[in-house]
């Protein structure tokens, strides 16, 4: 291919020189062969202009496998927080252990004198679950019903309440409380809460008439004054017979978030709060609260009926409870991350 291209220019060389228009330089131009290129090497250079930079290239596969590896990690996240709220449930069964061992011990303790105690915020939680033996007299124009509670007798439900009562000292009494003290009588049916209403309502009517009595009479004193009628023996007070009570001093309550809030511009109590139901009743906010356990009801006075001992050392979640709640919450966290171990396994290609 060489020959054939140099005669080509021979040829056109002598055209050229024949019309006499092309100088000699023109004159000697030779045609010169290019070799093509080599197959190799246009398919390893069209390669190279095809293919993206390697930064780009090697950047996307290790963002891909970082993202698989926190999806896989967070397949284990359910497993793990189940894991924990077992073994939370661990150290919650020992801490209700240790405090019902607590509260039995110090119910086994003697009981102490009413009439040392005296209101006070920072001894409460050093007396609390002690027995305390009390003699006074209930003031039961102040009792407050707490409630509703619902009691189960002989297989039937019957609603109530509990009634908490001052229990006020007595003059010149040493036995006696020298302070008042709230009592959680026990519970009565809903028939005491009623008649307890009507009397209310029928002490204000009273005592409204008898206001307008006395200023009617009031018009007439300094006839009596003048009268020569004897006068009217004054009534005879009957002697005071105290009252009893064997209880254990116990705090305020903490209601859950389904229990509704007291009211008590309406004498509507669900839970116990110490220092409002003191303020109800006239009483210093610091007033010690006891609940009655004693054991000798009265037959033919069978309400109000006291709180069972072992009620007040029991528990709303006991012991046995927590261990339910352990076994629950490991099982969970067995079968979610077993879950996640089966999800993780390579599929076998049948």
């Amino acid at each position: 291919m060489a020959s054939t291209a140099a005669s080509i220019s021979k040829i056109l060389a002598k055209k050229l020189t024949g019309r006499g228009g092309v100088s000699a330089a023109a004159a000697s131009f030779q045609v010169k062969w290019v070799p093509p290129l080599h197959p190799s090497f246009s398919s390893s250079a069209a390669a190279a202009v095809s293919e993206p930079p390697s930064s780009a290239s090697s950047s996307q596969p290790q963002e891909k496998q970082k993202g698989s590896r926190w999806s896989k990690l967070l397949l284990f996240v359910p497993g793990g927080i189940t894991f924990g709220l077992g073994t939370w449930q661990i150290f919650r069964r020992q801490d209700k252990i240790e405090m019902l061992e607590y509260r039995q011990k110090r119910m086994c303790l003697e009981p102490i004198s009413g009439n040392i105690l005296a209101p006070s915020n920072d001894n409460l939680d050093a007396l609390e679950f002690r027995k305390v033996s009390c003699k006074g007299l209930f003031d039961e124009k102040k009792s407050i019903y707490l409630g509703p509670r619902s009691r189960s007798i002989s297989g039937v439900t019957e609603n109530g309440y509990y009634i908490i009562t001052p229990l006020m000292p007595i003059p010149s009494n040493p036995q006696s409380v020298q302070f008042p003290i709230l009592v959680n009588r026990g519970w009565v049916p809903r028939s005491w809460r009623d008649k307890s209403v009507e009397v209310s309502q029928d002490d204000k009517r009273i005592s409204s008439t008898a206001s307008v009595v006395a200023q009617e009479n009031g018009k007439y004193s300094w006839w009596r004054f003048w009268s020569k009628n004897p006068k009217i023996a004054e009534e005879q007070i009957a002697p005071v017979t105290p009252v009893e009570v064997v209880g254990v001093i116990r705090g305020s309550e903490k209601p859950s978030i389904f229990v509704p809030a007291n009211d008590p511009s309406s004498a509507q109590w669900f839970y116990v709060d110490v220092p409002a139901i003191a303020r109800a009743c006239g009483l210093p906010e610091n007033t010690i609260y006891i609940e009655d356990i004693n054991e000798n009801v009265n037959p033919s006075r069978p309400y109000p009926i006291p709180k069972d001992a072992n009620t007040l050392i029991r528990s709303s979640v006991m012991p046995q409870d927590h261990l339910n709640y352990t076994l629950t919450w490991y099982s969970l966290s067995a079968a979610v991350t077993f879950m996640a171990f089966k999800r993780l396994m390579p599929k076998k290609n049948r």
